[in-house]
């Protein structure tokens, strides 16, 4: 078994508040949940308007599917929400043998 993990610091355009915040990153996680099949939720800078960190995980039985995974949440996150600028990312992977 194989689980892959990407974090992704998020710079957030016009937002004056934590709830309009909220109001961005809902749709984003919805996105991530729906279309990649991860498990997607904000995991840093919660008390931060303008930024965001959001982590994703995925687990398979196969290490280039789990990649291909990863690959299309940021390929999702950088390209089909311009509403947020990826300002970095970070990733592990790690095998149920390690």
């Amino acid at each position: 078994m194989w689980i892959g993990w990407i974090e992704f610091d998020l710079l957030l355009g016009d937002v004056h508040s934590l709830k309009e915040k909220r109001g961005l990153l809902r749709p984003l996680l919805a996105d991530l949940n729906r279309r990649t099949e991860v498990a997607a939720a904000e995991v840093g800078a919660h008390d931060l308007h303008r930024r965001a960190v959001v982590g994703v995980s995925a687990v398979g039985s196969e290490l280039t599917h789990v990649r291909e995974v990863l690959d299309h949440a940021e390929r999702l996150v950088a390209e089909e929400h311009p509403e947020f600028t990826l300002l970095s990312t970070r990733r592990g992977l790690h095998s149920s043998e390690d």
